[in-house]
């Protein structure tokens, strides 16, 4: 097998989000044809997606939310009731579907099949906190990863990396008080939901667990890897993680309809690169990034396949 493995499954395109909204099917299909057109995805080891079960959701979610999710989406609701996320008849599968595909790239990491994967799913999950859906997000896919890791592979430390424009609330809070999940987020401070600011350290044993790295509107590529350097990189090393994984949202792309950073598809393969020397020195390697936001289809695709690109040189 390959050493990079991707998980894209038509099926993530039947969330039907309503016309004209950002979390699009379009968005898998503008990053599935570069990858296609770069000769990319033929270089990957292909990952099939499973759902969830409830078991594996009940790790990060709780009971009443699953069954919020189901009930309002077998009635037809439009939106959720716990926030502000767009549903339609397929949304809970398809969502069980994203959190499922994100932990079998988990699994073909830790066995050792490949050493790195890329989870292209939809809908994302770093807003969704355990008991609400936010953002356009219903299950914590990235989180619902880490615990996977964890429960399933046996292992005590895993470092998570939001590098997606908005802030991870849903991921932050899931792990607010616990030591053996770092979380580490730079994005625009300012924007959606509002919350990550450089303060917003974690409590009580997970207190320092969470990094914080708030950026001004018009932040470059440089100013991001230099946060990243400055601020969450001395702790990653001190921590040493097991596993690393990559909330991957490319919305931070020049041009990108909900923000105004201004990274190039270079950054983000030096972002890739940033991340993937921390699992070198920690973690054999293993590395795991799953699909957050990215909304210019342009941007996210030349974006994505830099991350591919990066990703496939090791």
């Amino acid at each position: 097998m390959g050493a990079t493995a991707l998980v894209i499954d038509p099926a993530f395109r039947l969330h039907d989000t309503g016309p004209g909204h950002p979390e699009c099917p379009q968005r898998l299909e503008a990053i599935s044809g570069e990858l296609e057109r770069r000769g990319l995805r033929q270089r990957c080891t292909a990952l099939a997606a499973r759902p969830a079960t409830d078991a594996e959701l009940l790790r990060c979610h709780t009971l009443a939310y699953l069954q919020t999710v189901r009930r309002e989406v077998a009635y037809g609701a439009a939106v959720l009731s716990t926030g502000d996320t767009a549903i339609g008849e397929a949304s809970e599968d398809v969502a069980r579907l994203a959190a499922g595909g994100s932990l079998a790239a988990v699994d073909a990491v830790l066995t050792g099949a490949v050493t790195q994967a890329f989870a292209v799913v939809r809908p994302p999950g770093h807003h969704a906190e355990a008991a609400r859906g936010m953002g356009f997000c219903i299950f914590n896919n990235v989180a619902l990863a880490a615990r996977h890791a964890q429960v399933i592979h046996g292992l005590e430390r895993v470092l998570i990396l939001d590098w997606d424009l908005h802030h991870g609330n849903g991921t932050q809070a899931i792990f607010w008080r616990d030591a053996s999940v770092l979380y580490a987020s730079t994005h625009e401070w300012g924007n959606y939901p509002g919350s990550g600011a450089a303060s917003e350290r974690g409590a009580g044993p997970g207190l320092g667990f969470t990094v914080n790295c708030p950026l001004p509107p018009g932040t470059d590529g440089a100013a991001v890897l230099g946060a990243l350097a400055a601020a969450v990189e001395p702790v990653a090393d001190r921590f040493r993680p097991e596993l690393v994984l990559v909330s991957a949202g490319f919305d931070g792309h020049r041009g990108d309809p909900l923000g105004s950073f201004q990274l190039t598809d270079g950054d983000y393969g030096d972002l890739t690169r940033f991340c993937l020397a921390i699992a070198r020195r920690h973690a054999g390697g293993k590395l795991v990034s799953v699909l957050e936001g990215g909304y210019g289809l342009a941007g996210l695709a030349g974006s994505a396949a830099a991350h591919v690109e990066a990703l496939l040189a090791g």
